[in-house]
């Protein structure tokens, strides 16, 4: 399946005829093919995810969140006993926006929908989710695993939401 994704016109070279609308669009296989300077948005321990869902009364919570994906999935780990849990069972859309913060005109934006949920309790697959959080761990901290946030007045256990991606909207050069 290919991912779409719309390429804005951006002011990075210069003021230009019908800037911050859709340039062009392209596909992809996979996020490994993203071009390089949107591509360092998902692979750095320095841009953390804004990502927004639906909650209850209708309208999106923006939650900020360390981001990570493998071929053409976004992994989303989250604690079961936060609101975040329901609100994506409930509405399984989201939007994540990964923002440059030495650029705030160089973005990537990600549509993308639930596919399936792995608990961290899965016989079978839930040390994939406890695996994940460490990878991120280590990506957005730079300490050795294990995650060290768990909420120590709880078993805090973790749900992986696996995401098709619906499509991808890029903008921007990164700082000279």
């Amino acid at each position: 399946m290919a991912i779409k994704v719309a390429q804005f016109l951006d002011v990075s070279h210069g003021l230009q005829a019908k800037q911050f609308s859709v340039g062009s669009h392209d596909s992809l296989n996979s996020l490994d093919d993203l071009d390089p300077k949107y591509k360092m948005l998902l692979d750095s321990g320095k841009v953390h995810a804004n990502f927004g869902v639906i909650g209850n009364d209708g309208t999106i919570n923006l939650t900020p969140m360390w981001f990570d994906y493998e071929a053409d999935k976004v992994l989303v780990n989250v604690a079961m006993q936060r609101k975040k849990v329901e609100w994506i069972r409930k509405n399984p859309r989201l939007t994540i926006l990964l923002v440059n913060p030495e650029q705030m005109y160089h973005w990537v934006s990600i549509h993308c929908h639930v596919e399936r949920e792995i608990l961290e309790d899965d016989p079978e697959q839930g040390s994939k989710v406890t695996a994940q959080l460490d990878k991120i761990w280590t990506k957005y901290t730079g300490n050795e695993p294990p995650y060290g946030l768990r909420d120590p007045s709880m078993d805090e256990r973790r749900v992986l939401f696996v995401c098709d991606i619906d499509r991808i909207a890029t903008f921007g050069e990164p700082p000279a």
